[in-house]
């Protein structure tokens, strides 16, 4: 069974920093990318950021470039986003999903994680 695990939520004060992990098995890890999807109270939910596990390249929403890094340890199946800067506005649910190609739209992704709380108080 496919499985993606997300973690890493909690409370943080704005100018924090959070770091998330999604940890993933049931599938070929190195041929698929993971993307990294938030939603915030009353919101749609956004692709935030986005890594192609076999050759690494990534991607970013505007919003979050120069302050979320994301990275992956292909050897344990695991990818993270490093939050940085946090601004009230990045409080949302955030999410793990795994697809065969790569980008900031949800249809790319066939498979989703639960979501883990971000929560960044002014």
């Amino acid at each position: 069974d496919v499985q993606l695990q997300a973690s890493g939520g909690g409370l943080v004060q704005a100018g924090g920093s959070l770091g998330l992990s999604c940890a993933a098995s049931g599938f070929p890890f190195k041929d698929y990318a993971i993307g990294w999807f938030r939603q915030a109270p009353g919101k749609e939910r956004e692709g935030v950021s986005c890594i192609m596990l076999y050759d690494g390249t990534t991607y970013y929403t505007d919003s979050v470039k120069g302050r979320f890094t994301i990275s992956s340890d292909n050897a344990e199946g695991t990818v993270y986003l490093q939050m940085g800067s946090l601004k009230p506005e990045d409080t949302a649910v955030y999410f793990c999903a795994a697809g065969r190609f790569v980008g900031l739209l949800e249809n790319v992704y066939e498979y989703w994680g639960q979501g883990t709380l971000v929560t960044v108080s002014s």
